[in-house]
């Protein structure tokens, strides 16, 4: 059984910012030698790991909309300066649009079930990314998308 995780992409204003923001990270990965890879560090670990790692992905809300994924490669332990024990997250570098899906804010991450999760989508312009961004989000929000 797959599982997914739900998470808010904070300080993120589109997919394309998301983009260009691990683009750049992945030319330093690059630079250093490093896998490329995209890492999001966060302090709880999954206890459902085994059903994530059985391909999930991890879906990331923009602006209140579930707008894209990246399928997550692993879960690793690591250790803050603090000495607390948290949680890897490594996808895979690329960025899958999704169909867009209304979400209330939440903190943390949440568990997303396969079957609740947006289709994806191939064409940017069948997600709606060519609308107003306010247009679109109220269609969203009343339920027209």
């Amino acid at each position: 059984m797959t599982l997914h995780l739900l998470k808010l992409c904070v300080g993120v204003d589109s997919v394309e910012d998301l983009e260009a923001y691990r683009a750049r990270r992945s030319k330093e990965q690059a630079a250093r030698g490093e896998p490329l890879h995209s890492v999001h560090v966060t302090r709880m670990f999954p206890k459902q790991a085994e059903k994530l790692l059985n391909g999930g992905s991890l879906y990331w809300v923009i602006k209140r909309v579930i707008q894209c994924r990246q399928r997550i490669v692993s879960l690793d332990e690591v250790m803050g300066e603090d000495g607390i024990r948290r949680c890897a997250i490594v996808m895979d570098p690329e960025i899958i649009r999704t169909a867009p899906a209304a979400r209330r804010p939440f903190q943390g991450w949440r568990y997303l079930k396969a079957e609740e999760a947006p289709m994806d989508i191939s064409d940017p312009a069948a997600g709606g990314e060519s609308l107003p961004p306010d247009l679109r989000r109220k269609l969203i929000e009343i339920g027209a998308w």
